[in-house]
């Protein structure tokens, strides 16, 4: 049977925010979800290396916001639990009625089969029965776990280019990895090995999961967290093979400096495929990648956002 939940809003002030949240643990509340406008300002402000652009949507909707989110279930058992949870803390609340449907399941609805390029077919782990149009390769994804679906612009530009200039039996370097989707593709496609890399310690369970939801086992692929522009170890590991193809799906402040690096990495006329650079940076990087001795081979763009595969010359 279905359970019905209520989300229970606590409206507080950014300094009493740690105060708040210590009550609530120490009252029993199994769990937390903290949303405050400032301390998503200085996240923005402290890792803003790793995008160009923020969605202004989002922003509007962090603007103002200092609160607290849990959630008991909507029946006596419930509101008993709720009366300990607040004992001792004078803020008012509101509550919404939610169901389970709602909060686990409702945001599926917007992942579907996805055609992307000329032979890729995404398909969410709950649609991979759906029927495979002819000619196109299935790739599975869990879209829930992390950054990576396919139904962004970059990705789909990257995509585009694992069709394009995917080696057959060679391997691959995907630089910035998230899902896997990448590399996961690459191997769909026909290379022979893949290592993908992360900065979120998450992504390698997350990638290793989706790779075997493809039947692609670890015989196959090889997932690592570490930043390779400040880790010399982890670089010089992965240096250690060299690769017909190397992505970097991220964004144009971190495509520049993996620019003098990737020559390091590909095996001789090997690609590197870089996606995520927002037109207004576009030339920027290409200025990098000629720098350091790359040729652009191909530029693709699509909806304000440009990717390249250059070869060295």
């Amino acid at each position: 049977m279905e359970s019905n939940w209520l989300e229970i809003i606590l409206n507080t002030k950014t300094g009493d925010l740690d105060s708040l949240s210590g009550k609530l643990i120490a009252n029993g509340v199994p769990g937390l979800a903290v949303e405050d406008e400032e301390e998503f300002k200085t996240f923005l402000e402290e890792n803003r290396q790793y995008w160009d652009y923020v969605d202004d949507e989002l922003i509007a909707r962090m603007k103002g916001v200092t609160r607290v989110k849990f959630y008991v279930t909507d029946d006596d058992d419930g509101k008993k639990q709720l009366n300990r949870y607040l004992t001792g803390i004078d803020l008012p609340y509101t509550s919404v009625p939610l169901q389970e449907h709602d909060w686990a399941h409702s945001w599926q609805k917007y992942y579907r089969p996805l055609p992307v390029g000329q032979r890729l077919y995404i398909l969410p782990q709950w649609e991979q029965e759906a029927k495979i149009p002819q000619g196109r390769v299935p790739l599975i994804l869990n879209p829930g776990l992390t950054f990576g679906t396919g139904s962004h612009a970059s990705t789909q530009l990257c995509l585009e280019g694992v069709e394009r200039y995917t080696p057959p039996g060679g391997q691959v370097l995907d630089l910035g990895c998230g899902s896997g989707i990448l590399f996961i593709a690459a191997l769909r496609l026909g290379c022979s090995f893949a290592v993908g890399v992360d900065i979120d310690p998450k992504a390698v369970d997350v990638a290793y999961e989706n790779a075997a939801l493809n039947g692609i086992g670890r015989d196959r692929c090889l997932v690592r967290a570490g930043d390779v522009l400040s880790d010399e170890g982890l670089f010089t590991e992965l240096a250690q093979r060299r690769y017909q193809l190397v992505l970097a799906n991220i964004v144009a402040d971190v495509i520049i400096p993996l620019s003098a690096m990737a020559p390091s990495l590909l095996a001789p006329g090997g690609v590197f495929l870089c996606s995520g650079i927002i037109d207004t940076r576009c030339q920027e990087v290409a200025d990098a990648l000629r720098k350091n001795g790359f040729t652009i081979l191909e530029k693709r763009e699509k909806n304000g956002w440009v990717s390249y595969a250059a070869q060295l010359a």
